[in-house]
């Protein structure tokens, strides 16, 4: 990877991004504090409908790619149609991964954990956003929706 080759910390983290809203935007803003280049793996329709159900995503996975490369912070998005990050770790080798506050190190997935350890990646949690939910965004959606009814 060049940016290791030019001496660069990258940072990876993953995940759906179904709706993007500020609590990731500022996730990813942290994410990338912790490096030199923050590299996002998405998560493809195939794999969130695998972890979430069938009605997800909301958005297709070149909306929610679109949106991430736009934003400042993130120098690269993938997709991966598996419901786990093992494969894109093994690859990327990270330097820091990074996930949000409603995980903890115990509750990381052990094959994703067993990956970082051996590549030697530092495994950081941020703290949630409070406030911010694809769920919580969802539901009042359809509040909104069913009470216009």
């Amino acid at each position: 990877m060049r940016l290791r080759a030019a001496g660069k910390r990258v940072v990876f983290t993953n995940g759906c991004f179904d709706i993007l809203h500020p609590g990731h935007v500022v996730y990813l803003e942290n994410a990338r504090n912790l490096g030199d280049a923050l590299i996002v793996a998405l998560n493809s329709d195939v794999s969130v409908r695998a972890l979430k159900g069938e009605k997800r995503p909301i958005l297709p996975e070149g909306d929610r790619a679109l949106l991430l490369a736009a934003l400042q912070c993130v120098d690269c998005v993938t997709l991966f149609d598996e419901v786990r990050a093992t494969g894109v770790i093994e690859v990327v080798r990270p330097d820091v991964y990074v996930k949000g506050g409603d995980y903890t190190i115990e509750t990381l997935n052990p094959e994703e954990r067993a990956a970082l350890q051996a590549c030697g990646a530092e495994i950081g949690i941020l703290p949630l956003i409070e406030g911010f939910s694809t769920t919580d965004i969802i539901a009042r959606i359809l509040s909104i929706e069913n009470h216009d009814s």
